[in-house]
C-alpha cells in the first residue's frame, strides 16, 4: 500500500503537553495519524482526505480573545471530529455552545457515569475512572448536542452532535490514567471513522525498501552509525534495500560506553556485511572538550567536530549522492519539519544539523513517520538482534553529559566502569528489562569515606533508572534495595577513586532523566 493510499487520521495541535501521546495511541491501534497545525485550512484537510480528525488539549481558554482556533469550516466537511479538553470546548463553542469557568476545576482522576454506551463509549462500564485537567467547561452545549457522560462537578464530560459527526470528551483517554481511554479511542477510529487498522510494520517496511530502491538508483548513500537503536535500524533498512550501494560510518568519539565499537563490528559487518567505516577521533574530541563544563557548550562543540571527522572520512568514499540519518516523528514536529505539522520549532534538529548542506548531500530519513516504538518494531522485523533493538536510550553526545563537569580519559573511565557494573546487575536481576533507561553519572563532587584503615576523599556515582511510556514524563525504578545495594557495593569495591554510590529518586517532572 502506497502512502498516498494509507488511511489516516489528523491530530490538529492546540498546545497539548499530550499531544504526541494521542498520536501513539492511534499508531497503538494500527491507525496511521500525523500531528498538523489547529490552524490548517479546511481546504488542506480535504485534500489530505483524512478518515477523522482529532482536535488536541491545550493551556489556553477558548473564550481569551488570542485562544488558537481551527478554521470553522472544519465541521462542515463531514468529516468525524473528536475533541478532547480543549478541543472539546472548542467544538462545542463552534456549533453553539457556551464556555465558562467552572466553579470547581477538575485535576486529576475522576469518575464518568456514562449516559450512552453506544458509539464512543461501547464496550466501556457505566462508570469508568478518567483523568482530568480542566478549568473550564461546557455549561451550556448548543441544542444540537447530546450529552453522553458527566461527573460529579462536570455534566457535560463528553457529547456528541445530534446530526454531524463531532464527539468530544472533557477528560483525556490518552493518558495511562484512564483505564478505558484506548477502548473509547478505538471506538472513535473503528465505529465512528470506519478504519481498516493498515498501518503495519510489515507493511512500512515493503513499501519503504520500494521507495529507497527507486530514489537512491545506482547512487551510494552513507550513513551515520551511533551504535544506538535509530540509526542502527536506518542502516540495516538501507542495506536491505540497496545492498553494497551504503556506506556505514561509525566515529569513535571517545565518549561511548564500553565495547560499543567491538558490538557494532559483530552486528554490521558479521551479520549484515555492511561496508562499514570505524573512525578513531577520540583525541580529536577529548581535545576539544578539554576545560569545558557547560552542558550546552559541551554539545556544541560535539557537534562540531563529528561534522568536520564526518565529511573527512566521506572524502574516502565514491560516487556518494545521500546522506542517511535516524530522524523520528518526534523529531520532526518538534524542529518544525513537517509541512503541515505545529509551526512552532521547540528544539533543533537533534541529529547531524547542517551536515547535509555542508557536504551537498541529499537527506534521506526512512523512520520520520515512526515513534520509538515502531522503530524497535521494525528492527526485530529487520533481523537486528534483541539486544540492540531493545537497549536504553543513549544520548547523542554520549558520556560527556553523564560526567558532570570537565570532561576527560581518566573521569571517563571511572564513569564507564561504574555504567558497565550498573548494567550488568540490571541485566542479571532481570531488572533491566523492567526499566526503561537506567545508568551512571559521575558528580563533580568529591565526599569523604573510609577504605580499610585510611581516610578517603573520591568521587560520587549517582545512580538513574526510571519508567515510563513515553519519556515525556517519568517515575523513578524502585529497585529492590538488596539490587542496589550490590551495584553500589561493586561500584566502591571495583572502580578506583569512587567510595560513595546515591540513588537518584527524581520524577520528571520537575527533574529531567539525564542530568545534564
Amino acid at each position: 500500500m502506497s502512502s498516498a493510499d494509507r488511511e489516516t487520521i489528523l491530530i490538529l495541535d492546540f498546545g497539548s503537553q499530550y499531544g504526541q501521546l494521542i498520536a501513539r495511541r492511534v499508531r497503538e491501534q494500527n491507525v496511521f495519524c500525523q500531528i498538523v497545525r489547529h490552524d490548517l485550512p479546511a481546504t488542506r484537510i480535504k485534500q489530505l482526505a483524512p478518515r477523522g480528525l482529532i482536535l488536541s488539549g491545550g493551556p489556553a481558554s477558548v473564550y481569551e480573545p488570542n485562544a488558537p482556533k481551527c478554521d470553522p469550516a472544519i465541521f462542515e466537511l463531514g468529516i468525524p471530529v473528536l475533541g478532547i479538553c480543549y478541543g472539546m470546548q472548542l467544538a462545542c463553542q463552534a456549533l453553539g455552545g457556551e464556555v465558562r469557568p467552572s466553579s470547581r476545576r477538575e485535576y486529576g482522576r475522576a469518575v464518568v457515569r456514562v449516559h450512552d454506551s453506544d458509539g464512543l463509549f461501547q464496550d466501556v462500564p457505566g462508570e469508568t475512572v478518567v483523568w482530568m485537567s480542566h478549568g473550564d467547561q461546557v455549561q451550556e452545549a448548543s441544542e444540537g448536542f447530546i450529552a453522553l457522560a458527566e461527573t460529579e462537578t462536570c455534566p457535560v464530560a463528553a457529547v456528541r452532535h445530534a446530526v454531524r459527526p463531532v464527539y468530544g470528551l472533557q477528560f483525556h483517554p490518552e493518558v495511562s490514567h484512564t483505564p478505558q481511554g484506548t477502548q473509547v479511542l478505538r471506538n472513535f477510529l473503528y465505529k465512528v471513522c470506519g478504519c481498516r487498522g493498515d498501518w503495519k510494520i510489515g507493511s512500512f517496511l515493503e513499501e519503504t525498501i520500494a521507495q529507497l530502491r527507486n530514489k537512491v538508483g545506482t547512487d551510494r548513500v552513507i550513513c551515520g552509525l551511533s551504535g544506538g537503536v535509530d540509526s542502527s535500524v536506518v542502516a540495516a533498512l538501507l542495506v536491505r534495500a540497496v545492498g553494497d550501494q551504503v556506506s556505514c560510518i561509525f566515529v569513535d568519539n571517545g565518549l561511548l560506553r564500553a565495547n560499543e565499537v567491538d558490538a557494532v563490528r559483530r552486528t554490521f559487518q558479521g551479520a549484515f556485511k555492511a561496508d562499514l567505516h570505524v573512525v578513531d577521533a577520540r583525541e580529536r574530541f577529548l581535545k576539544a572538550l578539554d576545560g569545558v563544563r557547560d552542558p550546552q557548550e559541551k554539545r556544541r562543540r560535539i557537534g562540531h567536530v563529528f561534522i568536520d571527522v564526518f565529511e573527512s572520512e566521506k572524502q574516502r568514499i565514491s560516487g556518494v549522492r545521500y546522506l542517511a540519518q535516524g530522524t523520528l516523528y518526534p523529531d520532526v514536529i518538534e524542529s518544525g519539519g513537517a509541512q503541515d505539522g505545529p509551526a512552532a520549532n521547540i528544539k533543533l534538529h537533534h541529529n547531524v544539523g547542517g551536515l547535509p548542506e555542508k557536504m551537498g548531500l541529499q537527506l534521506i530519513e526512512p523512520l520520520r513517520d515512526l515513534f520509538k516504538d515502531e522503530v524497535r518494531r521494525l528492527g526485530l522485523e529487520l533481523g537486528l538482534p534483541a539486544s540492540l533493538v531493545n537497549r536504553h536510550p543513549f544520548p547523542g553526545p554520549g558520556l560527556a553529559v553523564r560526567v558532570l563537569g570537565p570532561v576527560n580519559e581518566k573521569r571517563l573511565s571511572v564513569l564507564r566502569q561504574a555504567d558497565t557494573i550498573l548494567l550488568e546487575e540490571l541485566k542479571a536481576s532481570g531488572w533491566y528489562g523492567r526499566t526503561s533507561q537506567a545508568f551512571a553519572v559521575l558528580l563533580p563532587v568529591q565526599s569523604v569515606g573510609v577504605m580499610g584503615d585510611g581516610r578517603t576523599y573520591e568521587d560520587v556515582v549517582a545512580i538513574r533508572s526510571v519508567q515510563t511510556d513515553d519519556f515525556m514524563t517519568a517515575d523513578w525504578s524502585h529497585l529492590p534495595y538488596e539490587l542496589l545495594a550490590k551495584i553500589s557495593t561493586r561500584i566502591i569495591n571495583e572502580v578506583s577513586g569512587v567510595n560513595r554510590v546515591v540513588y537518584d529518586i527524581s520524577s520528571k517532572p520537575p527533574a529531567t532523566i539525564e542530568w545534564e
